[in-house]
């Protein structure tokens, strides 16, 4: 028998296994990068704590939940003579009558909002700051949920009445209401700016958590 192989390769045979395009094999995409998420713009808000021992009297009307109302007599001075003055023995009757008396509204402890300013006008973020503080209020024990403030612009386009009332909040002076329902009611565009103290009814703290903005 002739053999026509004249060399053999007596190492042993090793099968390498080579890449094979798949049916199902997806080619991936370039990463081109990702971007940094932008922080959430906020409004800028500025709250104090007010103490019942601050002796803080509130002129107006307001809910008794936010006052202790304390009866005092009043020093007063007429024709010269003291009433309360601790009484003579020697003088007339109409000098040593009973003093008279007062009932002065001291404030609780509660939040008074004292600087609020939205980076963009009339994008909610006043209101989801005041939302905020109404809860933060709410579960205070000390606070209850009392909030004030003072409306007091700087400039008549800053006004800040018109927000406050829309979220709930309520002048001490009743007149400043009446106007306040009074310019909504006609749709005034213009409405001129009311200065005095307002606060956050009890009635009006849920509605403001739940809903927002109130008319």
């Amino acid at each position: 028998m002739i053999n026509n192989i004249t060399s053999m390769d007596l190492r042993p045979q090793i099968n390498v296994a080579k890449a094979s395009t798949s049916l199902s094999s997806m080619s991936m995409p370039a990463i081109l990068g990702f971007k940094t998420p932008q922080v959430k713009e906020k409004a800028n808000i500025r709250v104090k704590k007010i103490k019942r021992g601050d002796n803080i009297i509130i002129p107006g009307e307001i809910d008794d939940e936010y006052v202790d109302i304390v009866e005092e007599e009043v020093s007063r001075t007429e024709n010269g003579i003291v009433y309360n003055s601790g009484g003579n023995f020697f003088a007339s009757p109409e000098i040593i009558s009973p003093p008279p008396k007062r009932k002065i509204k001291y404030l609780k402890n509660c939040y008074i909002i004292d600087y609020i300013q939205s980076p963009k006008p009339r994008c909610g973020m006043g209101t989801n700051a005041i939302k905020q503080l109404a809860e933060k209020a709410m579960f205070d024990k000390k606070a209850e949920g009392r909030i004030v403030t003072f409306s007091a612009p700087i400039l008549k386009e800053m006004s800040p009445a018109l927000f406050f009332y829309k979220l709930g909040f309520r002048f001490t002076d009743p007149l400043a209401n009446e106007y306040m329902d009074k310019c909504i009611r006609d749709n005034m565009p213009d409405i001129p700016p009311q200065i005095g103290m307002m606060y956050l009814p009890q009635i009006r703290l849920h509605k403001l958590i739940r809903y927002g903005e109130l008319c």
